[in-house]
């Protein structure tokens, strides 16, 4: 069941990306995260949503001072659950022929005949600018790269020979153990922490409670 928090971004619901945050992984994660000294309420619970968090926590009768905040949302370095994940959807597809390039300023031109996708995430949304031509996301099981310049609300995916549909769903970052890309990809290619990551992207993006 999904319940849905304060929207973040301006772009329509349904096709608007959206970071999951996990209720299970947060409860799973809390007792692991006992005895460090971290405000993990602080920039709205590091993005995951301070009143959620909060709620959380005083369920599991857990102090937001004395926790450590990494282990705690599953950040990387903890071993622990990543509680929030990114999801954008895929808009459509079209040819991209050897030589053409994609986005503003053609950072990237195709160096064969292949399909790109226009997907839904933008920096807008926290999908930091750097990350074009840099990193990865997960189609239907499948990795494709970010290939140009990010846009505001949307950026291009190399799908390849892919048949990917109209609204599928992507995954920007997610659970690794899932084969989803995980957040130290981020922070290599950008030099952002991942704190910073998941703060931006919960704070611009619309925000949903998962089970």
């Amino acid at each position: 069941m999904t319940s849905t928090l304060p929207a973040r971004a301006s772009a329509a619901r349904g096709v608007a990306p959206v970071a999951l945050v996990s209720a299970s992984a947060l409860r799973r994660n809390a007792p692991l995260a006992v005895g460090g000294d971290d405000d993990v309420l602080a920039a709205d619970a590091w993005g995951h949503g301070a009143e959620w968090v909060a709620s959380v926590l005083a369920d599991l009768d857990l102090d937001a001072t004395a926790l450590d905040a990494v282990t705690l949302f599953g950040l990387p370095g903890s071993h622990a659950l990543p509680v929030l994940s990114l999801r954008g959807r895929a808009l459509g597809t079209k040819a991209l022929l050897r030589g053409e390039g994609v986005s503003y300023g053609y950072t990237h031109r195709a160096p064969h005949d292949t399909r790109v996708a226009l997907v839904t995430g933008g920096y807008a949304q926290g999908v930091v600018r750097s990350l074009g031509n840099a990193v990865t996301v997960a189609i239907d099981g499948r990795r494709h790269r970010i290939v140009g310049r990010v846009a505001m609300d949307v950026c291009v995916v190399d799908v390849g020979d892919a048949d990917i549909a109209r609204g599928a769903e992507v995954v920007f970052f997610g659970d690794p153990a899932e084969g989803h890309p995980s957040l130290e990809e981020w922070t290599d290619a950008t030099g952002w922490s991942a704190a910073e990551i998941v703060a931006a992207v919960g704070v611009r993006a619309e925000r949903r409670v998962v089970a």
